[in-house]
């Protein structure tokens, strides 16, 4: 799958300029299987011995993951071709997810960023069946390639389901984007088509926990729900983006910056937020700024130590500050901020600060955009 940028995990490395995460989430399913795997090969080839067992699950597991990061490497290595920036790659519950910096900007780029990744999963379930096919029956090789085969096969064919975000969701988008030439409704049309799948493995999911089968009837409701959730959200996203297009920071920053003198004290600053209810401050020195303060600042001194510390001891310098220029897209600005983990960035021009944008000031502007049109279709 492929995924606007936003977010990270534990960091594993680079693959082709990539970083490779990890997210916490997948160690859990990383046990799990390496479990199950073990609990197979103990059945299946009881001749050998418990290390063995343990040895081939693990990996076997390994090899299962090293497969999804070559799927998602696919997916990035498309984007990259149409001069999309793949953000990073993460591991997680189910499966992988590449974070690209925006969507693409045609319907045939959108196809074929989708489909590479089953197309990728069913070459690598051909590898590991050839590998099967000329092994040793009962060799761990043999049953290793086996399960592999299997299961990306099961992965590429899951993957062509048409569900948005699915691959094969993002596969119909592409379809309808090009019959359509309607962005907003092909994701609209993929992601009603998410939900529709998603409904089912819910409906048999619970259906087969009802009838005994509780461990896979929930996880099948789970990944259900999982889909439902992220086809509504992934729409979400697209929704955002395209009632923000056309917007830049100049159009929405407010002009009045808040400035506070660098030599005051975080229990004067404090007063200052108290009596304005402003949570951010451009810093001055000399009528100059020199750095920006917030109230997340203040909070890393204790207490006690407010009024014998200046601000300028916990501003963040202003060659640390990050800025948008006024006709830079707000969306952009948006991305920058989640990336960042910042909820306020100033504008600036020329050397000067011109205006602040806050993620509120996003979210009102949006709730208002969104309002309009609602009104407008009555």
């Amino acid at each position: 799958m492929a995924q606007p940028a936003s977010g990270s995990g534990i960091p594993l490395g680079r693959v082709l300029g990539i970083p490779i995460y990890v997210h916490p989430s997948w160690f859990i399913i990383f046990l799990l299987i390496t479990l199950s795997l073990r609990i197979q090969f103990a059945s299946q080839h009881p001749d050998w011995t418990p290390a063995q067992h343990w040895t081939l699950g693990i990996i076997t597991s390994v090899l299962l993951f090293g497969s999804v990061v070559f799927h998602e490497l696919c997916h990035s290595m498309v984007a990259m071709r149409y001069r999309i920036r793949v953000e990073s790659i993460t591991l997680f519950v189910f499966g992988g997810l590449a974070k690209i910096q925006h969507e693409a900007e045609k319907a045939v780029q959108d196809f074929n960023i989708a489909i590479v990744g089953p197309l990728s999963s069913l070459f690598l379930a051909g590898c590991f069946w050839l590998v099967a096919y000329s092994s040793p029956a009962n060799s761990m090789l043999a049953a290793a390639s086996k399960w592999l085969w299997e299961i990306n096969l099961t992965l590429a064919l899951f993957n062509l389901l048409p569900g948005f975000p699915l691959d094969g969701g993002r596969i119909l988008r592409g379809i309808a984007w090009g019959i359509t030439k309607d962005f907003s409704r092909a994701t609209r049309i993929a992601s009603d088509s998410g939900k529709f799948f998603a409904y089912i493995l819910i409906f048999l999911g619970i259906w087969q926990a009802l009838n005994g089968n509780w461990v896979g009837g929930l996880w099948i409701a789970f990944i259900g729900w999982f889909l439902l959730s992220a086809a509504q959200e992934s729409y979400a996203q697209v929704a955002i983006r395209n009632t923000l297009t056309g917007v830049h920071a100049e159009d929405i920053m407010t002009t009045d910056v808040p400035t506070v003198s660098r030599d005051i004290s975080l229990e004067e600053y404090i007063h200052e937020v108290l009596r304005t209810g402003r949570r951010c401050h451009v810093v001055t020195a000399g009528g100059n700024p020199v750095g920006l303060i917030t109230l997340h600042g203040v909070r890393s001194v204790p207490r006690e130590n407010w009024s014998n510390t200046s601000i300028q001891a916990v501003m963040l310098p202003l060659d640390r500050m990050h800025s948008a220029s006024p006709n830079e897209p707000i969306v952009g600005v948006l991305d920058r901020m989640q990336e960042a983990d910042i909820n306020q960035m100033p504008v600036a021009s020329e050397g000067h600060i011109v205006g602040m944008i806050t993620r509120d000031t996003i979210l009102r502007f949006l709730q208002t955009r969104l309002q309009l049109g609602r009104f407008a279709a009555q």
